[in-house]
């Protein structure tokens, strides 16, 4: 078939009836169609999830496939499937079947076929589905799908936080990660973990702040029976239960001072009491700690004891915020829909452009836990094929931040955005870039290097 873009072979999966099936491939056998056919939602539904198919071509009506909550995941399983709907003369009088239509369906036909009308529609829903592929590209890995913590972007300052993750991994020592609330500091201790030679031991993580005050010592170094009131039995504490791996505190700031005690002297020789103990306990175990607050001011306040600091901060590692990598926002974005689809029987396929430009203009407050949450609720809201800003709840006006500086500061902001925004917009292809801003390669380059934009090394030509 030539589509002008690309040649895409007429083939197709056929649901319904298999005697109906039958007859509607064969009567498209002349034009070249081929149909991998099955009448059972259950085997459609797992065909869908191994191999997407382009197109999907599916039997309505009285007598075939009616509306159901599986039906409706079954139409939404291929992210870039499109359908077409054959329907019988009796499901031309059911308003239920014409809902799932336009929701769900590229085009419908009516039965019996016309050959050369069904292979025009079919044809045409092929290209288009094609086009969709090569623009949206394949589906992500989804959260149900058995992986390895991975960290999703290309942009230089998640390539130098995974260089240091790569050297932190290589050396058995405490590691203090910081940055903003939503920039993925427990992924990093993951990480830090799984390249480690520890990857075969446990990963625990403990959030400090979330810890009950009077049960923080019980729920870290563990207690004897008889220790305290209700104690009617002995148990393994936090650190004893990570033996062999790591141990990840979270919000190591919130921990109160006379925990800090406790702990500082832990690192130091590895041993502990467990609370109403007598007998020492050694646990080899590897700390690594993340805080999103300055620790040195907590220092200075007296909040936090400087001697833990620094026997805490012997190797960091900082997590970048999302405005410092605005060309990850549209990949981000993207991982997070294929996760979320499945949650509503939508025909969501992508983000419209405006949502884009909008999302990488955006100065995200809550970093990529914040993008996260707008990227479900807009899947849910969303009635059309492509998330528009008001799906996210984002407003072009809310991305202007208004702050005291000079004429020249302001010109020098906007023109660094609009170079890393185009950038992030033609893919780091420095040629298409220019193009969109209307400038020479030639002042292009001169601007990136003049505000020190950093660029994807490959596909800058």
């Amino acid at each position: 078939m030539e589509t002008g873009m690309m040649e895409i072979s007429r083939q197709a999966l056929l649901i319904g009836d298999p005697r109906l099936a039958g007859t509607a491939a064969l009567s498209l056998q002349r034009f070249s169609w081929q149909f991998q056919r099955t009448s059972c939602l259950d085997e459609a539904e797992q065909m869908i999830q191994d191999k997407p198919p382009l197109l999907g071509v599916i039997l309505l009506g009285a007598h075939h496939a009616s509306p159901s909550p599986q039906l409706d995941r079954l139409l939404t399983r291929g992210p870039t499937t499109l359908w077409v709907a054959l329907l019988d003369p009796g499901g031309l009088k059911d308003r239920h079947l014409f809902g799932l239509i336009a929701r769900h369906c590229h085009a419908f036909l009516p039965l019996p076929l016309n050959p050369e009308r069904a292979h025009h529609v079919l044809e045409s829903a092929l290209t288009m589905a094609g086009l969709m592929a090569t623009t949206f590209g394949p589906p992500h890995p989804t959260a149900a799908s058995p992986q390895r913590a991975a960290m999703i972007g290309r942009s230089e300052a998640i390539q130098t936080l995974l260089r240091d993750i790569e050297k932190i991994a290589a050396v058995d020592a405490p590691v203090l990660i910081t940055g903003e609330s939503g920039t993925g500091k427990e992924l990093t201790a993951r990480l830090i973990h799984e390249r480690s030679s520890r990857r075969k031991g446990p990963f625990h993580a403990v959030n400090c702040g979330a810890l009950p005050a009077g049960l923080i010592q019980s729920e870290l170094f563990g207690h004897e029976k008889g220790a305290f009131t209700g104690a009617d039995r002995s148990k393994v504490g936090i650190i004893e239960s990570a033996a062999g791996g790591t141990l990840f505190l979270d919000e190591i700031g919130d921990l109160p001072l006379e925990l800090q005690v406790n702990l500082l002297r832990f690192l130091e020789d590895h041993r502990f009491f467990r609370l109403g103990s007598l007998r020492e306990t050694e646990v080899d175990v590897r700390v690594l700690a993340a805080t999103h607050v300055d620790l040195e001011d907590a220092v200075e306040a007296g909040r936090f004891r400087e001697d833990l600091y620094h026997r805490l901060n012997v190797l960091q590692a900082r997590t970048p915020p999302l405005r410092e990598r605005p060309e990850d926002i549209e990949e981000l974005a993207g991982h997070f829909l294929e996760q979320f689809r499945a949650e509503a029987a939508c025909r969501v396929r992508g983000f419209s452009h405006d949502s884009l430009v909008t999302m990488r203009q955006y100065h995200w407050p809550g970093n990529i836990r914040e993008l996260i949450n707008r990227v479900r609720r807009a899947v849910v809201m969303c009635e059309q094929r492509l998330i528009t800003p008001d799906n996210l709840g984002l407003e072009r006006r809310k991305d202007i931040v208004r702050c005291h500086s000079s004429l020249d500061e302001i010109r020098d902001g906007a023109e660094r955005d609009a170079v890393i925004a185009a950038l992030a917009r033609n893919k780091h292809q420095v040629l298409h870039a220019a193009r969109d801003l209307g400038v020479s390669r030639a002042t292009l380059y001169r601007l990136i290097e003049k505000h020190r934009v950093h660029r994807s090394l490959s596909g800058q030509a």
